[in-house]
């Protein structure tokens, strides 16, 4: 199959970065793989549609593992980023055997029991940000700045063990490193993040606590493997950046969902209790957290849905098109909180096969607490005028802030 000029995103819909949403579906509809240019002359293979998206995310052939078959990549308008410096020999980088063994590692720790411990102090600290939001004499406030962020940040630190009076430092390197301002930026914020982690990881060796961090560090398992220095250090900035754009994202989002479809927002506060486990998925099919999973490359040609990925391919799969498909969802631009109780399941907003996200019962958990103590505590919730400055890119979109008065 010859190769197919690559298509710019902008020109199939000039909102594209507002509303990424239509121009999916016109690809979609014109087949399930397609070659794309990025905004610095980068190419890319863009999977879109519910059973394609499945198929890629489970094809060993596309790989995770920069470190062993970056150089096999095509079309990067630069060399792909370094994946063998410190911090970089997490699972979400590596392939099967070593992704298995590391996610066996983290699930032993990473349990269900431990997530449900958490829900009575998200519950506390979620009460704790919304006493203090709603004294706001102006009635005013951006959902992103007094709850959304320091929601997740707390939880983060609090999971890896982070003390209150390093909590600051830790809150600016990991906004650059996760969002960065530039490259230098986020250069620097990680080289003063990793010497941090190592310190913390061997105080935690030393004197353990009863946090996920200090439980990684003496787990080890039936055949007596363990996590190397680098691992833990890397399964740190992992859960740093994997759950922190990505859960702030899904509760603006959701909570925006909410405010443009006010019969569904009256429907959820008709029924917190009852409807929160749906309105929590939906929100999640609607508009996904993270848009496209993380970049693989094809270390042989690939065939998807009768369309041809070729060797040294780089491809992005559109999470958030998968679940927006005609063809496994019921009008699927439709905003429905009581969808799952029809029996229309399945969205991928955490992924699917040997990637499927491991915080996803905890990016849920912190959901339906969030949306449930938000709407029963702010019955005259609005928004506040005009959103501000949105995260745009193919990776994740979200906003910056969410005005909004009660």
């Amino acid at each position: 199959m010859p190769d197919l000029p690559a298509v710019d995103l902008l020109a199939i819909d000039p909102d594209f970065d507002a509303d990424p949403y239509p121009a999916y579906a016109k690809l979609r509809a014109q087949g399930p793989v397609h070659h794309i240019r990025g905004g610095g002359g980068e190419r890319f293979w863009l999977v879109v549609g519910h059973e394609a998206c499945r198929a890629a995310l489970t094809d060993p052939r596309l790989s995770r593992d920069w470190r062993r078959n970056g150089h096999l990549a095509t079309g990067l308008a630069a060399p792909p980023p370094a994946t063998d410096g410190p911090g970089t020999a997490h699972m979400l980088l590596r392939d099967p055997p070593d992704h298995t063994r590391l996610r066996r590692l983290a699930t032993r720790e990473f349990t269900p029991r431990r997530v449900a411990a958490l829900a009575p102090r998200i519950q506390e600290v979620t009460d704790g940000l919304l006493d203090v939001m709603l004294a706001a004499e102006d009635r005013r406030a951006d959902l992103v700045d007094a709850l959304a962020y320091p929601l997740r940040m707390t939880v983060i630190c609090e999971l890896l063990g982070i003390p209150d009076l390093d909590r600051e430092a830790f809150r600016g390197w990991s906004d650059e490193i996760a969002a960065p301002t530039g490259a230098a930026a986020a250069r620097a914020a990680q080289a003063e993040a990793v010497p941090y982690l190592n310190t913390l990881i061997a105080a935690k060796r030393a004197a353990p606590g009863d946090d996920l961090l200090s439980a990684l560090i003496h787990t080890v398992d039936e055949g007596g493997d363990r996590m190397s220095e680098d691992e833990l250090l890397s399964m740190a900035l992992l859960l740093l950046l994997a759950g922190h754009e990505s859960t702030v994202n899904f509760i603006c989002k959701g909570i925006q969902a909410l405010f443009a479809h006010p019969a569904q927002l009256a429907l959820l506060r008709s029924d917190l209790d009852g409807l929160i486990d749906g309105a929590v998925e939906e929100m999640l099919r609607y508009d996904a957290p993270v848009e496209t999973a993380p970049p693989r490359v094809a270390r042989e040609t690939v065939e998807i849905g009768g369309s041809v990925v070729p060797a040294g391919g780089v491809v992005l799969i559109a999470l958030a098109d998968a679940d927006r498909d005609p063809a496994r969802f019921t009008e699927p631009t439709r905003f429905d909180i009581r969808r799952t109780e029809a029996g229309d399941r399945g969205h991928i907003a955490f992924g699917h096969g040997v990637h499927f996200c491991l915080g996803a019962p905890l990016a849920r958990m912190e959901g339906r607490i969030v949306f449930r103590t938000l709407l029963r505590r702010c019955p005259g919730l609005v928004l506040d005028g005009a959103r501000g400055d949105r995260i745009s890119g193919l990776l994740a979109r979200g906003e910056r802030k969410i005005p909004v008065r009660w």
